[in-house]
């Protein structure tokens, strides 16, 4: 009889802890009660309930959009910000720029949304922009939270580089501008789709930031669950947070069937690659004059 070690039955506990709450999610948001403790049978209601709550629907596409801008524009910057880090080992004031780039990392979200706030008011008092807080500054504010977390993994990926190949297309006469996007962002293309995918994640999630910046039209979905959950937690946020697990899923078990089918494409060519200069090699042996003995 197989025995569980100890790690194993560990495992299996943290498993449970994180995953149980969302099995329950999902498993009431087919309550038929309103009431969300009292189960009262099954029933899809409050998925086509969801099609005439106007308001969370449209915080669930604002949130998105937010969100989608926001992984965009981290990459981006983030990307900037690690590259320069990596392959510019001194300039003046790196130290305070690496320290400036990873602050919101350690920083309080409740700074960070106070400091955004004043920066905003200020800003609108002299150059009268922006008029109203809303999505454009949403945006700005999660923009300058994910930038960090991106700066981060990518510049992981960037120390692991060669750096001979990029310095071998130079030789060759390749512009540093084309070495970078012909050559280093296909190998950092991993980190920068994890780093889009974490903001993405940490965008959808914020909750701190967007109620600091955020102005009257441009409530988010964290905003209008708080918000719903100190009146009672309502069955249709079940089910909206019901879809989200289930488009989280289904885009995690796609990027892990394609990157697997890559994979295997990969070694299917190299396996062939081989073969071929094994065949080749061999044919060449065969062919190659015999030296006569003296």
């Amino acid at each position: 009889m197989k025995r569980f070690g100890f790690s194993q039955v560990m495992l299996w506990l943290g498993l449970l802890f994180i995953y149980l709450p969302m099995v329950i999610l999902v498993i009431y948001s087919f309550n038929a009660s309103r009431l969300v403790t009292v189960w009262g049978g099954w029933s899809i209601k409050w998925y086509v309930g969801l099609l005439d709550n106007t308001q969370l629907m449209n915080a669930v596409m604002r949130s998105l959009e937010i969100a989608f801008y926001t992984a965009i524009s981290a990459a981006f910057l983030g990307t900037l910000a690690a590259f320069v880090l990596t392959r510019i080992p001194r300039f003046r004031g790196r130290t305070l720029f690496g320290g400036m780039v990873t602050a919101p990392l350690v920083m309080p979200e409740v700074i960070t949304g106070l400091s955004l706030l004043l920066l905003f008011v200020a800003m609108a008092q002299l150059i009268g922009w922006p008029q109203e807080r809303g999505i454009s500054t949403i945006w700005i504010a999660h923009t300058t939270f994910c930038s960090a977390y991106v700066a981060v993994v990518v510049s992981a990926r960037l120390r692991e580089l060669d750096l001979s190949i990029e310095e071998a297309a130079m030789d060759l006469g390749a512009k540093p501008w084309k070495v970078f996007v012909l050559i280093t962002i296909p190998m950092i293309a991993p980190s920068l789709a994890a780093g889009a995918m974490m903001s993405f994640a940490l965008s959808l999630d914020d909750l701190v930031l967007a109620s600091f910046v955020s102005g009257p039209g441009s409530t988010t979905l964290p905003m209008e669950v708080f918000s719903a959950v100190r009146l009672g937690v309502k069955p249709e946020i079940n089910a909206v947070a019901s879809l989200i697990l289930l488009s989280v899923s289904l885009f995690t078990f796609l990027a892990w069937y394609f990157s697997r089918r890559a994979e295997e494409h990969r070694k299917r060519a190299i396996r062939e690659a081989m073969e071929v200069t094994a065949s080749e090699s061999a044919s060449t042996w065969k062919g190659a004059p015999v030296a006569p003995n003296p």
